[in-house]
């Protein structure tokens, strides 16, 4: 059967597009291929001798021993009339009398403020996290007990963050976990503009097992990470890699006793640090509080004398005065370090007394607000770092210990 000329020409085309089409699919697939390829950084490193050194990721940020995160919950004033101005250096409020007949205030001092430094000489002020209530924040009165918008923001400006604690603290029976979940998440990108990824369960009066509700509807709805009753901690041991997927954890609670003689109750506690701070390990602990002005608020919170003492006897001990061994820093700040730390690939070539350092990235995620990580750098020689990337930007000790090198990606 000879078959019209037409119809071969017709089926030769057809041929020729299927295959077009695949070509194009298999570029346009190889083209996806390539953009996924991981992010690279790199920088040199000019030592003094050619014996060859060695490049690790450093377990904590400035090579520190000991990654202390304190949280205060609920939002309450205090935190801006005290402990903000304490630590981070100012004119610390004297009494103030809260809409709850309770003196939120402190002593009315001037702190120079309390600090651990970076490895390298620079002094950073000690840092907390604010686990707070969305509905609960606004503008009021002068009396008022919780904090205002414009406080919160001058704190988070500062470095401390703000953690997910519900919209309304809802404990109750009947309470939609899962809206009070997203509306704080929404209330804070609305008022603050930045999105929250940890979630603090709030405590109260509850039925059985409420908070598991909450850290399911949390970690389905943006959390990396809740702290509740149960869980991971206080204590972390951080010098392998820490399972951080879906963590839960608990915390430490710290309040005042009765008892307004001395500091007997706050050594106790003092305590524990020692013997956190001891470890053979380096490691990462938590504590919490809620409110830290004249009076135990609640009788859940410090009482300013008491707050006083403990973080300056801690600052004292291992901060810039002491044996500088701490990292000051909130629960968020020290989750995406060793989140970054677990994930980079680094490569490092020596010719001579030439190193090349390359570092493979992972896809970091946008709700993350740090991106650092520190290496330590095993050589007996003196150094010098050479890099020029609008992606970093990279200090180190090359010139007098000659052992650190943090790199702050933008």
């Amino acid at each position: 059967m000879k078959i019209p000329q037409l119809r071969i020409k017709i089926f030769l085309l057809t041929v020729l597009l299927i295959n077009g089409m695949f070509l194009c699919s298999a570029n346009n697939s190889n083209l996806k291929v390539d953009s996924l390829k991981p992010k690279l950084i790199s920088f040199k490193i000019k030592l003094k001798t050619i014996e060859k050194a060695k490049i690790q990721t450093s377990a904590l940020k400035f090579n520190k021993h000991l990654a202390y995160s304190f949280t205060v919950d609920d939002g309450y004033r205090s935190t801006y009339l005290t402990a903000f101005p304490l630590l981070n250096g100012g004119k610390i409020s004297g009494r103030m009398i809260s809409e709850w007949k309770y003196d939120q205030g402190g002593d009315g001092t001037t702190s120079k403020g309390l600090y651990y430094t970076n490895g390298l000489g620079n002094k950073i002020p000690f840092k907390l996290g604010l686990a707070i209530n969305g509905a609960a924040i606004g503008d009021f009165s002068a009396s008022r007990g919780h904090l205002s918008w414009a406080e919160v923001k001058e704190m988070y400006d500062t470095g401390w963050d703000v953690l997910n604690h519900g919209f309304h603290h809802a404990t109750k029976h009947g309470t939609n976990f899962l809206t009070e979940v997203t509306e704080n998440t929404t209330s804070i990108k609305q008022n603050l503009g930045f999105t929250m990824s940890q979630f603090v369960v709030p405590g109260g009066e509850s039925d059985p097992g409420y908070q598991l509700e909450y850290e399911r509807d949390a970690l389905a709805n943006g959390s990396f990470s809740v702290a509740s009753y149960v869980g991971s901690g206080p204590t972390i041991n951080v010098k392998e890699k820490v399972n951080l997927d879906k963590m839960i954890y608990a915390r430490t609670f710290i309040h005042s006793s009765n008892d307004t003689i001395g500091f007997q109750t706050m050594d106790n506690y003092l305590k524990t640090i020692e013997a956190v701070a001891k470890s053979e390990n380096p490691v990462w602990y938590n504590e919490f509080t809620h409110g830290v002005g004249n009076q135990n608020l609640w009788s859940l919170s410090m009482r300013f004398q008491d707050f006083k003492y403990y973080m300056t006897t801690i600052a004292d001990k291992y901060g810039a005065k002491g044996d500088d061994s701490i990292w000051m820093a909130p629960w968020q700040e020290v989750y995406e370090y060793i989140w970054l730390r677990d994930r980079i690939k680094i490569n490092y070539e020596q010719n001579n007394k030439e190193g090349l350092v390359t570092i493979e990235l992972p896809e970091i995620p946008e709700t993350f607000r740090y991106r650092a990580i520190s290496l330590l750098v095993d050589t007996p020689s003196k150094f010098e770092v050479e890099a020029n990337s609008p992606d970093f930007k990279i200090s180190s000790d090359g010139k007098t210990k000659h052992k650190l090198i943090t790199i702050q990606l933008k």
